[in-house]
């Protein structure tokens, strides 16, 4: 195959090679509108584009040489087989994505209102099957040998997901790089109690589950516990604030470096990123200077070369840097997945100090 520059998959490995980089997390289909600053009611054209914040890492991470895969689970339909088709078309290894019979593969909508307004819907009723990743089903050998293991947040949302998760971090032991993406979205928290909707009719039944959101009070536990097991932490203010309960950025990467991790990433959005690690290096870096076209994938490029960064051994402004050149690329694309960057567009947007 041809080379990672081009855009192309990777090249085949032993099917017992570690993999650089394995993700665990969302998997769907973005329908992305084809029309900037028209509100989705009048969308009349949309780009159909592979999706999901841990499977976008997985092929950013690809798209910059690493060998990578991801574990997740789609619906068994047409959508499910698309997924699979573009995973590898990107050079994502897709043997641990599997369908689950009687679900939908997710689907996300957004709407694009450059240059800071991106609004999202989801679709994964009546559960997602990234959410229904069981413990039992693992690859738990290949988790511990993967060079970098990157999990989310949004994994210990919902069970069987957040005990998957929390087993896969335990059996991994902090061995190698084990990525936490605190990936905070709060409408996939939620507990069910019995009770009568508000909204339930005469001829309704009288107990019916009824939805509570659970907010960042119920959600820090798990991430208090998932900190115990990374050794690297990356998130915005909003994710440090629901994990640490601090969104000032310094106080915040301490305290993710108190509850265990070894690097602490904080994206402060238009002030750039600050990063510290547990031997006393920092990093504040400035944003690159880009004209946004739709922000949503640019976390999710940074995250790629993040991992590219810290597996080539480089100092921390350096891979600050590399990641946010990566992100700025990104955000001014429209699509997330396909339009992760090569290293040669990476090291341009680093050289030159802004995208073109």
């Amino acid at each position: 195959m041809t080379d990672p520059d081009d855009g192309a998959a990777l090249p085949d490995a032993s099917p017992d090679t570690p993999f650089d980089v394995l993700t665990m997390g969302r998997i769907g289909v973005d329908l992305y509108p084809l029309q900037a600053g028209v509100p989705l009611a009048d969308v009349e054209q949309f780009g159909k584009f592979l999706g999901g914040s841990a499977t976008n890492v997985a092929v950013a991470a690809a798209r910059l040489g690493l060998r990578s895969a991801v574990i997740s689970r789609t619906g068994h339909d047409a959508f499910g087989d698309y997924v699979h088709r573009t995973l590898r078309d990107l050079g994502v290894d897709d043997r641990w994505v599997t369908p689950v019979p009687g679900l939908p593969t997710p689907v996300t909508f957004c709407e694009i209102f450059p240059p800071d307004d991106f609004p999202l819907y989801f679709y994964r009723q009546p559960k997602a099957p990234d959410l229904v990743i069981r413990p039992g089903e693992l690859d738990l050998d290949a988790v511990a040998a993967a060079r970098v293991f990157w999990m989310t947040g949004t994994g210990l949302c919902e069970e069987p997901s957040r005990t998957a998760t929390l087993t896969a971090l335990a059996h991994r032991a902090r061995a190698g790089l084990t990525v936490f993406d605190l990936d905070w979205r709060p409408m996939f928290w939620h507990e069910e109690n019995a009770g009568r909707a508000p909204t339930a009719g005469p001829g309704d039944p009288a107990d019916v589950p009824v939805r509570h959101e659970l907010g960042p009070d119920g959600a820090r536990p798990y991430y208090v516990e998932a900190l115990r097991h990374a050794t690297v932490a990356v998130g915005n203010l909003d994710e440090v604030e629901v994990a640490t309960g601090e969104r000032e950025p310094l106080a915040a990467a301490r305290a993710l470096l108190a509850a265990g991790v070894e690097v602490a990433v904080v994206k402060q959005g238009p002030k750039g990123v600050l990063a510290m690690t547990a031997d006393g290096q920092r990093a504040e870096v400035p944003p690159l200077p880009v004209r946004v076209l739709n922000g949503l994938g640019a976390g999710d490029a940074f995250g790629g070369a993040l991992c590219h960064g810290l597996l080539a051994g480089w100092d921390l402004e350096r891979t600050m840097r590399y990641a946010n050149a990566a992100g700025a690329i990104v955000a001014g694309r429209l699509e997330c997945s396909s339009a992760m960057p090569t290293p040669a567009e990476v090291e341009t947007a680093v050289t030159e100090g802004s995208v073109r």
